[in-house]
């Protein structure tokens, strides 16, 4: 556990590592293209490895430098040379969505599986979309969760219908594979599709690397024989990861600026700037950064269905706001690496702050708090949001802080660094 120190306004600026949502779409773009590719900005986390370490499982050339935070791709041109594998995924809801999807263009047999928590994550929309394209496919465990079979024998093309209301990487996961299928491919999405900035950047990278996707309202098509083609690719530092320190300076009225992120960025969750604008922080956003300067908050009611890997960073923010501040449109956040509702709220009670729990999300009331040992969950963004509080308030201990390996394993060394600048 480590024990946070609380800061005077912390003042600086800092580059969050590469964006894991960016790193696994270009590697498996870069798996499947065409030709080699280079890769720069990679993440090194537990997602990235696993994700890596299952694509060289499928025969797939993959070199990373993690020192460099670079990788070079040999791509399979969409024909997978391995006829049987068995992938560990951890609890990387990434590459179980995105990977059940590529195996089906295999030929062979497929096992994926993770850690306990990831076999009470739900896939099963997924295998319902897969199997309507005539893939055989399971997810064998209850409620439709990991460990996942697929026996493939190459991805058709037609239509298929998938819901969107769990998990925008069930849609992700099928347009990645989709310039494979063996004919063009549509895919219509039954119900409200959340987090549509993740879709938006899974098309936009797909686009990058050749392919050919487009979208019309929850309709989707994707033609086939348009395959991806290597080249050199950047990717972006993590705009989630970027929350945490744009939320430092909320809660210290500190002035932080974080390098390397635009409004214009592919990463949906830079809009969490716009979220802390309304709460009374001023923003400034330049060419290549953008900076937050804290002010004195005000509560907000705020929908956060587009940018939901960021209401655990706005949950502890709130607590030292004038006023409440109410969550909505995160439904589907109870489904993640834990339930980012009912567990959130748990811990903001801990350090006592008062919250009403609603099925879509919270409403925050600030309240005197006190010192709390936070439990994590192992979920990495409940660790490195709710370290932030300890900024402002004593005695904020944070248990398995190593639980950020998943995503950022130096965020508390990049959090002490940025506070100790001052």
């Amino acid at each position: 556990q480590i024990e946070i120190q609380p800061s005077g306004p912390i003042r600086g600026s800092i580059r969050p590592p590469g964006s894991k949502s960016l790193t696994n779409r270009a590697l498996v773009c870069a798996a499947l293209a065409e030709g080699a590719t280079e890769l720069s900005g990679v993440l090194e986390s537990e997602d990235t490895h696993v994700m890596i370490e299952s694509l060289k499982r499928l025969g797939i050339d993959v070199r990373h430098d993690a020192q460099k935070c670079t990788a070079e791709v040999v791509g399979c041109g969409g024909r997978l040379p391995a006829s049987e594998a068995e992938l560990f995924v951890a609890n990387s809801g990434t590459t179980i969505r995105f990977l059940a999807a590529l195996v089906a263009l295999g030929h062979g047999s497929f096992r994926l599986d993770g850690v306990a928590r990831m076999r009470e994550r739900p896939i099963g929309d997924l295998i319902d979309a897969l199997r309507q394209l005539g893939v055989s496919a399971e997810a064998e465990s209850p409620g439709g969760c990991p460990p996942v079979v697929v026996q493939a024998a190459g991805l058709p093309g037609g239509v298929t219908m998938v819901r969107g209301d769990v998990s925008s990487q069930f849609l992700s996961g099928l347009l990645l594979a989709a310039p494979y299928a063996e004919s063009d491919l549509t895919i219509d999405v039954v119900g409200d599709l959340v987090s549509r900035p993740y879709i938006e950047m899974t098309l936009a990278v797909m686009r990058q690397f050749g392919a050919s996707a487009e979208s019309s309202g929850n309709t989707f098509h994707v033609r086939a024989g348009r395959s991806y083609r290597g080249l050199s690719y950047e990717i972006e530092p993590d705009a989630s990861a970027a929350s945490y320190f744009w939320g430092a300076a909320a809660v210290t009225q500190g002035r932080v600026t974080v390098e390397g992120l635009t409004p214009g960025a592919l990463q949906g969750d830079v809009g969490f700037v716009d979220v802390l604008e309304q709460m009374g922080c001023l923003v400034e956003r330049g060419g290549d950064s953008i900076t937050v300067e804290g002010r004195p908050l005000k509560g907000i009611d705020v929908d956060m269905n587009s940018i939901s890997d960021t209401v655990q960073t706005l949950a502890p923010i709130a607590l030292f706001a004038e006023g409440p501040t109410r969550i909505r449109g995160v439904a589907h956040n109870r489904h993640k690496e834990t339930d980012r509702i009912g567990d959130l709220a748990t811990e903001l009670r801990r350090m006592g702050g008062e919250v009403e729990e609603h099925e879509d999300g919270l409403t925050i009331h600030p309240r005197p708090l006190r010192p709390a040992v936070i439990e994590t969950y192992s979920d990495h963004r409940m660790a490195m949001a709710l370290a932030l509080a300890g900024l402002r308030q004593k005695g904020i201990v944070i248990r398995d802080p190593g639980c950020t390996v998943k995503t950022y394993p130096r965020y508390f060394d990049d959090l002490a660094r940025l506070a100790r600048s001052n």
